[in-house]
């Protein structure tokens, strides 16, 4: 486990989990950690600012994050973030609404939703599934679920 901790630049408590966050010269990753992970103070300037912006969402849903971002995937995931980025808080699309935007397929955006390295900043929480919910890339926790709807009730969708 140490090692996993080492890996983040600061850890924190939020109201949906545990949050890894790596960021040094961009944020690169915000990964949902089991509840047992202990909170690591901000080692960089970036991880610092990355926990305020965090913490401003949790408190006002209607934040907009303002961060480097660095989205590591294939050219198709990364069209499928940039969309994402477009959704209004507050608002769902299903897969297949994505899907059709990039004439692509529902299966293919629910994969790169899944590989999202920035949940929360890129809102993969707004794509749903058209019968429900779909699927949450929530990490190696067990209510990735639960984390998804707390989302979506804290954005009043």
């Amino acid at each position: 486990m140490a090692d996993r901790k080492e890996k983040y630049h600061a850890i924190i408590a939020s109201p949906c989990g545990m949050l890894g966050i790596v960021a040094d010269d961009a944020v690169r990753c915000i990964d949902f950690l089991p509840a047992r992970m202990a909170a690591r103070s901000p080692a960089t300037p970036l991880a610092r600012a990355t926990v305020r912006q965090l913490k401003a969402y949790f408190r006002d849903a209607r934040w907009q994050f303002d961060l480097p971002l660095v989205l590591t995937g294939t050219e198709h995931q990364r069209r499928v973030w940039r969309v994402l980025q477009t959704i209004p808080v507050g608002e769902v699309l299903c897969y297949g609404d994505v899907a059709r935007r990039l004439n692509s397929g529902a299966r293919a955006v629910g994969g790169a939703c899944g590989r999202n390295p920035l949940p929360i900043i890129v809102p993969c929480h707004r794509v749903v599934a058209s019968n429900g919910l779909g699927g949450f890339s929530g990490g190696p926790v067990a209510h990735a679920t639960d984390i998804k709807q707390w989302l979506l009730r804290h954005e009043g969708a």
